[in-house]
C-alpha cells in the first residue's frame, strides 16, 4: 500500500513535473512567438511608414530652405530676376503635390496642424506673388516691396521642426520597441533555459527540445542583432556618402546606359544653373552649347562604348543661355558581373582659369605691342620727318590750287596720319605719356575733319564743327585728336559707301556727371554720333576690349577704341556708348573743362622769321639730316650736316664759335646727341642746343645755353620758329 501510494505520488509527481514542463514549453513558446511578432511589427513601423514621413519631410525642408519656395520668392522680390519667379511657381507645384501626399495618410492631429501652418505660409507667399510682380513691373524701392510682401514664417519654420521632431521620435519609439523586444526575449530565454535545467530529470526529452528552441531562439536573435547593427552602419556609410557626393567641389552626373540622367549633385546645379526636377529623366544633350566640336562628342561616345574611361573639356550651356568650360571624366559604372549598367561624369568648372589664362594672353599681346612700338618708333618717325620735310619743300615749289600742290597735300595728310598712328601705339603700349593743357576743342575738331575728308567717302557729311561754339578742355592736344580719329574712322566704316554722315559737338557741362567729383571749371562734353548699322548689346558690353574687332581680317585691330578709352581714363573722364542694331551709334565722352584764358592756341601761327645764322645739324639717318638741311636753308640759314657725331664734333673743336645753334638727334651709333651737346657745351658754353628725339621727348639738363627736345616727326616750320625763337634769345642774352 505504502509502495502503491509511493509509486502514486511519484506518478503524480511525474505527471505534474511533465503538466509544469509541458505547460512550461507552450507558455514559454507562446512568448517567444509574441516576441517575434512584436519584432517584426517593429522592424516594419521602423523601416516604412517612417521612412516615407521622412522623404515628405525632407521635401518640405527643401521648399522652405535655402533654394527653395522662400528664398526664390525673397530673391525674385530683391534682384528682379524673372528666373527665381518661375522656379517658384514651379517648387510651389510640387509643395502642393507633397502636401497632398502627407495629408491623404491617417495622422495625428499635431502633426495636421504642423502641415496646414505650412500650407498656411506658403500660401501667403502665394498671394503676395502678384505684389512682387507689380513691384518688379513698377521698380518699387526695395524697403516698399519688403513692407508689402513681408510674411512672417517664423510658425512654419517651427511647425516644420516639429514634423522633424515628431518623425524622429516616431523613429525612435520603433527603435526602442525592436530593442525592448529583443531585450524581452532574451529575458525569455535566460528563464526558459533556467527551468531546462531544473526539469532535466524528470523531461529529458522536453530540455531537448527547450534546448533546440533557446539555441534557434539565441542565433535568430544574434542574427537579428546583427542585422540591425549592420543597417545602422550601412545607413550611416550612405549617409556620409551622399553627403561627400552632394557637397563635392566637383560636378557629378549619374546616367543610364541610355544617356537618360539619373543624378546630378549640388555642385552641378550650382554651376549648370539646371536643377535636378529639370533635368532628370533627360539627357545631357542639352547642355551642349554649340562650341564643343562634334568629333569629341564622337569620340566620348566611342571611348565609353568600348567601356573605357574618357576624358576631355566641354563647353557647356547653362540654363540662363550661357556657357561654362567643365574638365570632364567619363567612365562606365560596372555591375558584379562586369556588365555596364550606368556612366558617371565627374567635372570642374575651368571657366574662370580659361579666362585668366585668356587676359594672360592678351596681355602677352599687348606687351607685344608695347614691344613693337617702342622698336619702330625712333626709324619710323625718322623716315616721317623726311616725308614731312620734303612735302614742306614741294608745297612751296608748287603753284598754289595746281594739282602738284593737290597731290603734295595729300602726302602730307598721309604723313600726318601715320604719325598719328604711330602716337596711338605708343599711347596704347603706355609709352607716351601726354601732357594735359587747356585745349579748345572745336580746333581740335577742325584740324580731325581736315584728315578726315582726305580719307572718307564722299557720301558721308561731318557735321557740327562749323557750328561749334568754343569749348576749353584740360587734355593733350595729341591725345585728343587721336581719341577723335579713332572715333570718326570707326564711324565712317560703320557707315561706309552708303549715305549718311557724322555728327561731331562739344559743350560745356553745367552740373556734374553722375559718379565724377565737382570740379571749378566744371566738366565737358563731346559726342560722335553716326548714322551706320549700329551695335547689339554684346558688341557694345566688348568694343573697349584691347584686339576686339567685327572687322574683316586685315581691317582692323582692335586696339582703336582701347586706346581711346586709355586716353579718356587717363584725364580722369569716361567714355560710354548708345548703339542698336540699324540705329547708329553714339559715343559720349566727358572730359574736365579749364577755363578759357588758358587754352593754347592750336591755330595756324605766323611764318617764322627768316635768317642768315650758321646752324650745325648732327643725325645719323642720311635723308633726315638731308631733308632739315635743305628746309632750313631755304629760309636763309647756313646750314652744315653731318651723320657721324664724332666727324660733327671734331669739326666744331676746330672752329667753337662758327655756328650759332645745334640740331642733333638724340640716339646715334658712336656717340649720342646728349654727350657729344655736352662735349660742345664744354668748349662753348652759351651754344644753344636742339635736341630731337623718335621717343617721348623728356627734360634734359645740359650746362650752359638754352636747350629744348623736340618729339620727331619734326615739323620744317615748327623747327624753323624753335630755331629763330632759340637765336633771339642767345642774342638777347
Amino acid at each position: 500500500m505504502t509502495s502503491i501510494k509511493r509509486t502514486y505520488k511519484i506518478a503524480t509527481a511525474a505527471a505534474l513535473l511533465v503538466l509544469v514542463t509541458v505547460t512550461t514549453g507552450i507558455y514559454l513558446g507562446a512568448q517567444t512567438r509574441a516576441q517575434f511578432n512584436d519584432i517584426a511589427k517593429s522592424w516594419t513601423d521602423y523601416a516604412e511608414d517612417p521612412e516615407k514621413k521622412g522623404v515628405w519631410i525632407s521635401s518640405l525642408r527643401g521648399y522652405l530652405g535655402y533654394g527653395g519656395i522662400i528664398h526664390n520668392f525673397k530673391n525674385y522680390v530683391i534682384r528682379k530676376d524673372e528666373s527665381y519667379r518661375t522656379r517658384m511657381l514651379d517648387q510651389i507645384t510640387q509643395f502642393d503635390a507633397v502636401m497632398a501626399s502627407y495629408l491623404s495618410e491617417p495622422l495625428p492631429d499635431v502633426e495636421r496642424r504642423a502641415l496646414e501652418t505650412i500650407r498656411v505660409t506658403i500660401g501667403e507667399y502665394r498671394a503676395r506673388l502678384g505684389i512682387a510682380d507689380r513691384a518688379v513691373a513698377g521698380n518699387w524701392p526695395a524697403e516698399r516691396t519688403d513692407r508689402l510682401v513681408r510674411v512672417d514664417d517664423t510658425e512654419a519654420v517651427l511647425a516644420l521642426r516639429n514634423l522633424e521632431i515628431l518623425w524622429m521620435d516616431s523613429r525612435a519609439r520603433s527603435t526602442a520597441r525592436i530593442i525592448a523586444a529583443v531585450t524581452r526575449g532574451e529575458m525569455l530565454i535566460g528563464y526558459g533555459f533556467l527551468a531546462m535545467v531544473l526539469l532535466a530529470a524528470a523531461a529529458l526529452t522536453i530540455a531537448v527540445l527547450i534546448g533546440v528552441l533557446i539555441r534557434d531562439m539565441r542565433a535568430a536573435n544574434l542574427r537579428l542583432t546583427q542585422e540591425l547593427g549592420a543597417r545602422r552602419t550601412l545607413e550611416r556609410s550612405e549617409q556620409r556618402l551622399a553627403q561627400a557626393v552632394e557637397q563635392s567641389p566637383a560636378t557629378i552626373l549619374i546616367t543610364d546606359t541610355s544617356e537618360r540622367i539619373q543624378y546630378v549633385n549640388r555642385r552641378f546645379e550650382d554651376v549648370s544653373g539646371w536643377t535636378r526636377a529639370e533635368i532628370i529623366g533627360r539627357t545631357p544633350r542639352l547642355l551642349r552649347s554649340g562650341e564643343t566640336s562634334d568629333n569629341v562628342h564622337a569620340d566620348l561616345r566611342k571611348t565609353l562604348e568600348r567601356g573605357e574611361i574618357w576624358r576631355g573639356v566641354l563647353h557647356n550651356r547653362r540654363r540662363d543661355g550661357g556657357s561654362y568650360w567643365v574638365d570632364s571624366t567619363i567612365l562606365p559604372l560596372r555591375a558584379e558581373d562586369g556588365s555596364i549598367h550606368s556612366y558617371v561624369g565627374i567635372g570642374e568648372d575651368i571657366t574662370e582659369k580659361r579666362q585668366v589664362r585668356e587676359q594672360m594672353v592678351r596681355a602677352q599681346k599687348i606687351e607685344a605691342v608695347g614691344l613693337l612700338a617702342g622698336g619702330i618708333a625712333h626709324d619710323f618717325n625718322n623716315i616721317l620727318t623726311a616725308i614731312l620735310g620734303s612735302t614742306h619743300l614741294a608745297s612751296l615749289d608748287a603753284d598754289p590750287g595746281s594739282d602738284l600742290a593737290q597731290e603734295v597735300e595729300q602726302i602730307d595728310i598721309a604723313a600726318r596720319r601715320a604719325q598719328a598712328l604711330v602716337r596711338q601705339l605708343l599711347g596704347f603700349a603706355r609709352r607716351e605719356p601726354g601732357t594735359p593743357v587747356a585745349t579748345d576743342l572745336c580746333i581740335v575738331m577742325a584740324e580731325v575733319e581736315r584728315l578726315l575728308r582726305a580719307a572718307i567717302p564722299p557720301t558721308i557729311r561731318i557735321e557740327g564743327v562749323k557750328d561749334c561754339v568754343p569749348v576749353t578742355v584740360l587734355a593733350d592736344p595729341t591725345h585728343l585728336h587721336q581719341i577723335l580719329m579713332n572715333l570718326c574712322t570707326n564711324a565712317a566704316e560703320a557707315i561706309g559707301d552708303a549715305d549718311g554722315h557724322i555728327r561731331i559737338t562739344a559743350r560745356a557741362l553745367a552740373d556734374t556727371p553722375e559718379g565724377l567729383s565737382t570740379r571749378t571749371q566744371g566738366w565737358t562734353e563731346l559726342t560722335v554720333e553716326d548714322t551706320g548699322i549700329g551695335m547689339s548689346d554684346e558688341t557694345a558690353a566688348r568694343i573697349f576690349d584691347a584686339f576686339y574687332t567685327t572687322k574683316p581680317l586685315g581691317r582692323g585691330t582692335g586696339l582703336g577704341l582701347c586706346v581711346v578709352q586709355g586716353l579718356v581714363q587717363d584725364i580722369g573722364g569716361r567714355v560710354t556708348v548708345e548703339s542698336a542694331p540699324g540705329n547708329g551709334t553714339r559715343f559720349r565722352i566727358l572730359m574736365p573743362g579749364a577755363a578759357a584764358a588758358q587754352a593754347a592756341q592750336s591755330a595756324a601761327s605766323p611764318a617764322p622769321e627768316r635768317g642768315h645764322e650758321s646752324l650745325l645739324i648732327v643725325d645719323d639717318q642720311t635723308e633726315v639730316a638731308a631733308t632739315l638741311r635743305r628746309g632750313l636753308i631755304r629760309m636763309g640759314y647756313q646750314v652744315e650736316a653731318y651723320t657721324s657725331a664724332r666727324i660733327a664734333l671734331d669739326r666744331f673743336e676746330k672752329t667753337p664759335a662758327r655756328h650759332s645753334l645745334l640740331i642733333s638727334d638724340v640716339i646715334m651709333p658712336e656717340m649720342n646727341g646728349i654727350e657729344m651737346a655736352r662735349a660742345m657745351r664744354a668748349l662753348r658754353p652759351d651754344l644753344p642746343v636742339i635736341l630731337c628725339t623718335g621717343f617721348t621727348p623728356t627734360d634734359v639738363i645740359l650746362p650752359g645755353g638754352p636747350t629744348e627736345v623736340l618729339a620727331k616727326p619734326l615739323d620744317p616750320l615748327d623747327l624753323a620758329r624753335h630755331v629763330r625763337r632759340m637765336l633771339d634769345a642767345s642774342r638777347a642774352a
